[in-house]
């Protein structure tokens, strides 16, 4: 996601002392915060501009940060908003989280050692650089015939099944696992899919790992 797509988040203070449009971020930063508890609130610019009795133009501007305000405006919105100074000011110089949201569907389809028809992987997690220090995966699996490879790799891996039956292999073991079922082992040992039991199969699958390697 790039910062256009993204909802408008303050940065912090030291980034924004680097440009200088440090005013107009200010005034977006107020306009944002302004407008979210407005709608929050389920009120219209009409209904906040005669609260606190300034014209509904000034208030739209306020709120696309096109004009800054005056302490005596920006004093009546936030008493007709039922905001202090310090709640609207306490988030400004907060710095970004850097959180990626994947929504339902949209995960990063990947295609993986074994990955055959009706066996596919999408990532939950985009890593920006390394080092990787872990990998989730929404794992589908559709096919009973199909045949699986057994993995080897670095870290330890979590998997939490969401539905299906699913006989797993870890060393000499074979483990079944079925929906609500959790399995952690170390991921150095060859693991991999047996059989598939009952389809179709869901599973999240997570490596926590030092060096960047992948999932099995």
């Amino acid at each position: 996601m790039t910062d256009s797509d993204a909802t408008f988040v303050p940065k912090t203070l030291a980034t924004r002392h680097t440009h200088s449009g440090d005013r107009m971020g200010l005034e977006r930063y107020i306009g944002a915060m302004l407008r979210q508890k407005r709608l929050a609130q389920g009120l219209t610019i009409a209904d906040v501009a005669d609260l606190a009795d300034l014209s509904r133009g000034m208030v739209s501007k306020i709120e696309n940060g096109q004009v800054g305000t005056s302490l005596d405006s920006l004093e009546r919105l936030t008493v007709a908003l039922g905001l202090t100074l310090s709640q609207l000011f306490r988030d400004y110089d907060s710095p970004e989280g850097g959180a990626q949201h994947v929504k339902r569907g949209e995960g990063l389809e990947v295609v993986r050692r074994g990955t055959r028809k009706g066996h596919t992987y999408h990532m939950l997690a985009f890593h920006r650089g390394q080092p990787r220090n872990f990998e989730p995966f929404l794992i589908s699996m559709d096919d009973e015939s199909e045949a699986f490879p057994t993995f080897q790799h670095e870290g330890t891996q979590f998997i939490h099944m969401l539905k299906g039956v699913l006989e797993y292999r870890h060393g000499k073991q074979i483990y079944r696992l079925e929906e609500g079922d959790s399995f952690t082992f170390d991921a150095q040992v060859p693991h991999g899919p047996e059989r598939l039991v009952e389809v179709p199969i869901r599973f999240l699958a997570v490596t926590v790992f030092g060096d960047g390697r992948g999932t099995g």
